[in-house]
């Protein structure tokens, strides 16, 4: 199931949420920024993620933490 610029497949890594078109783990996105890298950093070392891609996938998670059903539903 596509959601904008994610994908979720269970033919591709397994069901595993992936940018759409790659096989590239949201969670990378993620794992990068924790660690401190900048967003330029990630898309050097995938370049099969477009720029947009990865802002839409961090509206979507700002969007979802400013949403009080989604954080009461997964997180209260």
């Amino acid at each position: 199931m596509k959601y904008g610029a994610v994908n979720i497949d269970p033919e591709i890594m397994s069901g595993t949420p992936v940018f759409s078109g790659t096989r590239v783990p949201i969670q990378s996105l993620f794992d990068y920024i924790e660690t401190g890298e900048t967003l330029e950093e990630f898309l050097e070392n995938f370049p099969s993620v477009t720029k947009k891609q990865a802002i839409d996938v961090l509206e979507m998670a700002k969007k979802s933490l400013m949403t009080e059903k989604i954080l009461h539903e997964n997180f209260a």
